[in-house]
């Protein structure tokens, strides 16, 4: 079945799911449905882990705002055109302090359109000059959305940012119907412009990664496959070069968890998830080496928990205003149902297959 086109995100249409208590509530079977699979936690104790906890945090991942120019179907955040969510500039100015003040190497912005923050610019600049390595997740359809941002390949490629960016796939039909009319063909312009100036080339310093996620209720195939395959097919048709491909597992919250709800498919995906639990994958969950700021400054352990509103498991530095990276390091990582989208198969993280 095809994803059902959505013009408004959850929140500005009130559905019950924008609520996250419902969506959490839905996950462990208590509401809307009454379907409970096997508990989470237990499962990953059952693999030789009573408690997960961080190891050394390596990425510093931060949500710019839920503003978006794009209204996706399954998009895990709901961001879109109508959610006036911004990290503010006092906001940003206390991640940089944080930054300065840690040896975390890398700075992962998204959103939303993490580009449509007013700041963002002005942030970057800020953490190049701090030496940190910058991925921006860039939803490639920004570029061509206003002459303000069609400088934005010049913009990456001179401080050298990693660009990260969502392609469900190499053909039209199966592109725009999961992130709306005319996405592909201005994906595809923005992905020349980005090979134009050095990315997806040789360039260490240029390095242009793509991000496929199903667009219905099943797993990736095998990321190997399919970065040959969209290698081969963008090469062919559009010229089109890019270094790695991403094959990251749709989890059961926010308008995906609509989608398998309204399409009936709920029942079978969580069935797929838990039967696909792979133990070799918990170990290098991003969860663990990663941390993720709320566009209003509250701390999670995965940009996951974030949008079901699962704070950090250590009361005293929830938000970065109160930040205190020992206590943050002591923590355990907070684990719920829809944890079992990582660990399915090879696993699922920002950076593709775990295991």
């Amino acid at each position: 079945m095809a994803i059902k086109q959505r013009s408004k995100s959850l929140k500005s249409r009130k559905d019950q799911l924008s609520d996250t208590f419902i969506q959490l509530q839905v996950l462990n079977g208590k509401d809307i449905v009454d379907i409970k699979f096997p508990n989470f936690i237990e499962k990953v104790a059952e693999a030789g882990h009573k408690n997960l906890s961080p190891v050394t945090t390596q990425i510093f991942q931060i949500n710019l705002g839920k503003m978006c120019n794009q209204t996706c179907a399954h998009c895990h955040v709901d961001a879109g055109p109508d959610r006036k969510e911004i990290m503010t500039k006092e906001t940003l100015k206390r991640c940089l302090e944080i930054l300065a003040a840690h040896p975390i190497p890398t700075v992962d912005l998204t959103g939303g359109a993490p580009e449509m923050n007013p700041h963002f610019r002005w942030f970057v600049e800020e953490c190049t000059k701090l030496g940190k390595q910058i991925i921006v997740r860039c939803n490639l359809t920004i570029i061509q959305a206003n002459p303000k941002y069609h400088d934005l390949p010049e913009f990456f490629a001179k401080h050298k940012i990693q660009v990260v960016s969502s392609l469900p796939y190499f053909s039209k039909s199966r592109t725009d119907n999961q992130r709306g009319d005319g996405v592909f063909e201005d994906s595809i312009k923005s992905l020349q412009q980005l090979n134009a100036v050095g990315y997806g080339k040789d360039n260490p310093d240029l390095q242009l990664d793509l991000v496929f996620n199903p667009s219905g209720a099943f797993l990736p195939s095998n990321q190997m496959t399919l970065e040959a395959e969209f290698k081969r097919q963008l090469k062919r048709k559009f010229e089109i070069d890019f270094n790695n491909l991403y094959a990251i597992t749709n989890l059961p919250i926010s308008r995906f968890l609509d989608y398998l709800l309204e399409s009936e498919n709920y029942e079978e995906y969580m069935k797929k998830l838990v039967l696909a639990f792979n133990p070799a994958t918990v170990e290098g969950l991003m969860c663990r080496n990663t941390l993720s700021i709320g566009w209003d400054g509250y701390i999670y352990d995965c940009d996951f928990n974030q949008m079901l509103d699962l704070k950090v498991a250590a009361p005293t530095t929830q938000h970065i205003d109160d930040f205190d990276i020992e206590t943050l390091n002591a923590r355990n990582i907070i684990l719920n149902q829809h944890c079992y989208g990582c660990t399915a198969g090879a696993g699922s993280s920002c950076g593709g297959e775990i295991a």
